[in-house]
């Protein structure tokens, strides 16, 4: 089964031949990154669970707005659409810099971060589009590419999604409460998320088989919301907390990084039973602490 787009059926990305226009994604792409923008800076006027809303919002209006912009750019008669996986990246990259951007101060400051979070988001904008528009597939270098930008992204998303809980990024010495159960799991539940999303466009890279993909990106995503418990439940200080996810991410993937037709699909049911033991360990330990 593909993780091609439902227009996509019944084709593979290396045996496509799309030209993407330059000129007509980068004017596309400019609209997107500006409005995307204006979500993001206008959102650090809301706070609490309206700021979760606004997150999911934007993750969704990125999605259609990046199948938009690559879509208009495959021909119809190129045969294969634009794939799940390409709308992946610029999503994430979204939330990530709207999460971010919270932990700067509003004024003046706000001004280079927004310039910064652009000039990112329109660089993963602009890989998306490139590996598309290759007629042979993603090249070795292609691969590097995107796993150092999903390694940025995933970075700025986990400290992001801290920043949105209360407490969610320890403060040695600070006087505010660490997050309570319900926050926590908020906390663990995008964390996972955002390991998903990840782990999902990573696996894409090296299968277009839909079961190997989703088997991967579901293990990266139970493997990220029990570091996340754990680190902070160990109280990790600041944005250690997130590099450290990050690491834990990065350190699956090398691990899961063969052909997944050489592996036995025995070793995956051992695998996800034994995450779904650790889970259980962790947040228990992490009750206990609580209590």
């Amino acid at each position: 089964m593909s993780t091609r787009h439902a227009a996509s059926d019944g084709a593979s990305a290396a045996g496509s031949s799309r030209t993407i226009p330059p000129m007509g994604i980068a004017g596309a792409s400019r609209h997107l990154v500006a409005a995307t923008m204006a979500v993001v800076l206008l959102s650090t006027l809301v706070d609490g669970p309206a700021a979760w809303l606004v997150g999911l919002f934007l993750l969704g209006a990125v999605i259609l707005g990046t199948l938009q912009v690559l879509g208009d750019g495959v021909p119809a008669t190129a045969g294969p659409g634009v794939p799940v996986e390409s709308l992946i990246s610029p999503a994430v990259t979204a939330v990530a810099i709207f999460g971010s951007i919270r932990l700067v101060p509003v004024g003046i400051a706000l001004v280079p971060a927004l310039a910064v979070g652009a000039w990112l988001f329109a660089r993963v904008l602009a890989t998306e589009a490139r590996l598309l528009a290759s007629p042979s597939g993603p090249s070795g270098a292609d691969r590097t590419v995107v796993l150092a930008q999903a390694l940025v992204v995933g970075f700025l998303a986990f400290t992001g999604m801290a920043a949105l809980v209360p407490g969610g990024l320890a403060e040695p010495g600070s006087t505010v409460a660490a997050p309570t159960g319900p926050q926590l799991a908020a906390l663990a539940s995008a964390d996972a998320l955002i390991g998903f999303l990840l782990g999902y466009r990573a696996a894409a890279l090296r299968s277009s088989n839909l079961r190997d993909v989703a088997w991967f990106a579901l293990t990266s995503a139970i493997v990220v919301a029990i570091a996340a418990v754990g680190l902070r439940a160990m109280e990790i200080p600041r944005l250690l907390g997130p590099a450290l996810l990050v690491l834990v991410f990065f350190l699956w993937d090398a691990v899961h990084g063969t052909p997944p037709s050489r592996r036995r699909d025995a070793r995956r049911i051992w695998e996800t039973v034994l995450l779904l033991v650790l889970g259980a360990v962790v947040i228990a330990w992490s009750v206990r602490l609580r209590s």
